[in-house]
């Protein structure tokens, strides 16, 4: 069996049985290589998987690495290829950085790091964290989180915050328990959004989750929450949370992905108040891939169930 790996990581899969080719992802496959049965994808651009689509005949799995499988899974493959997601590679870097980003909106950690480049020791932020009536604003002991969309990450990610002693409520198709946790169902959303005091999107690129974080849901929200994005861009329109917190109606935010990446000079979020924005860098390293992809390949070969198969 042929199988081509990119050139964006560094993944063993020598077997006696298979011949490993690495090929570049913002190229063409080329065509001594578009016999290949297997095409792992990682960082892959939109030209390179649509050419791969359209001129790989023989094609029988496509593994992507990431947890979210939207851009292959719009490449145009057809149905009698398996694609397979990346879900659970990414479950410990996305919750590490996801608490990352919750601990600094919610402690706000832009302002102090504001005054640190300004050469100022931060008085009136000392004395309004330290008051009785704003207590509750600067720390997850006591704070009711609510995860919007509760996946392996979340499994990940809920512990840790439980850890400090926040009450976390997961966000799901169906409502009942994950992970040793609360899950709602959409039909109760609204109402736990009344009382989240931070709201954490983990939701995938799908058509039901486009602009998903919207006028509405912000408006749910009390003006003394926090939003925190480690999923996809697409899910938030992003003219609504702007104008939240332009409007003092969203306490903070934090943005690890956008609808354009990168982020162009001249979007509105660069300088949108009390937002925090990093480059979608929560999981840029997947863990145990080789694993899932040898298991793969050999369910492929065997006839049996893929791991994480979302199409064909």
């Amino acid at each position: 069996m042929k199988i081509l790996v990119p050139d964006t990581i560094n993944l063993d899969l020598s077997t006696p049985d298979d011949e490993v080719v690495v090929y570049e992802v913002d190229k063409p496959i080329r065509g001594e290589h578009r016999d290949a049965e297997v095409l792992v994808v990682w960082r892959n651009t939109s030209d390179n998987l649509a050419d791969a689509a359209r001129e790989m005949r023989q094609l029988r799995l496509v593994q992507t690495l990431a947890a979210g499988p939207d851009s292959v899974l719009a490449a145009g493959f057809g149905d009698n290829v398996a694609i397979t997601s990346g879900r659970s590679l990414h479950d410990g870097p996305v919750a590490e950085h996801a608490l990352t980003l919750i601990l600094a909106a919610v402690r706000r950690m832009d302002q102090l790091m504001d005054s640190q480049k300004g050469y100022t020791w931060n008085q009136p932020y000392n004395a309004a964290q330290s008051a009785p009536d704003t207590e509750q604003l600067y720390t997850l002991d006591g704070a009711n989180v609510t995860i919007w969309g509760f996946g392996s990450i979340a499994g990940r990610l809920a512990p840790l915050l439980a850890a400090l002693g926040a009450n976390v409520t997961g966000v799901a198709s169906s409502k009942g328990e994950r992970y040793g946790f609360p899950v709602v169902a959409d039909d109760d959303f609204p109402e736990a959004l009344r009382t989240t005091d931070v709201l954490v999107s983990i939701l995938p690129a799908t058509q039901d989750t486009a602009d998903a974080l919207n006028e509405e849901v912000l408006r749910n929200l009390p003006a003394s929450a926090v939003f925190v994005n480690v999923g996809r861009g697409a899910t938030v329109d992003e003219d609504a949370l702007i104008a939240a917190l332009e409007e003092g109606r969203l306490r903070a935010a934090a943005l690890d992905v956008t609808k354009d990446e990168p982020l162009p000079a001249d979007s509105k979020l660069w300088s949108a108040p009390n937002l925090i924005i990093t480059p979608h860098v929560a999981g840029n390293r997947p863990k145990c891939a080789a694993k899932l992809v040898l298991a793969n390949i050999e369910a492929l070969r065997e006839g049996n169930a893929l791991t994480n198969q979302v199409a064909g």
